[in-house]
């Protein structure tokens, strides 16, 4: 693996605003390099994204930016989400077309993999929505229950605690969260 300063591994994109900058190819390099550290694969995890990390990865300024980024490095890319999460991230990255890019520039990077959910996933999702009613569970969550379920997967970054404390894999494991709720 390619040797990188830790300077260089952990920078996001950002401009003299302090949270994005135009989209180039620095940009996407930029998060590639996220996973670049010296880190053994043996010691990084396979794991799932939920859009809470997502935003907080773009935004430099949300208080969750640099325990997210720090988590981002301990894991395996490509990180696994679904097309629901991503519905969810460039619903609330914002309005301007600097933002939607910088967003568009990380899920191109190669550091995150959109699962499908198909038609024979939607008895699977009803029934968590149905079980987690009283969180309630949204579509976006359910898909990434399911993903761990289905991809054997238990680690997720996500900043969600209160409902990923609570799903559970399989109806009896508990998911690894990253990064951790104390700070």
């Amino acid at each position: 693996m390619r040797s990188l300063n830790s300077t260089a591994c952990t920078r996001l994109p950002h401009g003299p605003s302090g949270q994005f900058e135009e989209p180039t190819r620095t940009v996407q390099n930029r998060y590639v390099a996220l996973c670049a550290l010296d880190l053994p694969n043996a010691m990084r995890v396979k794991g799932l994204i939920d859009t809470g990390a997502l935003i907080a990865l773009l935004d430099h300024d949300d208080r969750w930016h640099g325990a997210c980024r720090d988590a981002f490095t301990l894991f395996s890319l490509p990180l696994i989400t679904s097309a629901a999460v991503l519905a969810e991230l460039f619903h609330l990255v914002g309005d301007t077309l600097v933002e939607k890019e910088a967003a568009w520039a990380l899920v191109r990077s190669g550091a995150i993999s959109i699962l499908p959910i198909d038609d024979v996933d939607m008895p699977a999702l009803h029934a968590l929505m149905k079980k987690y009613h009283d969180r309630p569970m949204d579509f976006a969550d359910a898909t990434l229950v399911h993903l761990a379920r289905r991809e054997s997967v238990q680690t997720i970054l996500t900043i969600d605690f209160d409902d990923f404390e609570t799903y559970r894999i399989d109806g009896r494991k508990h998911f690894r969260i990253f990064p951790s709720r104390v700070r």
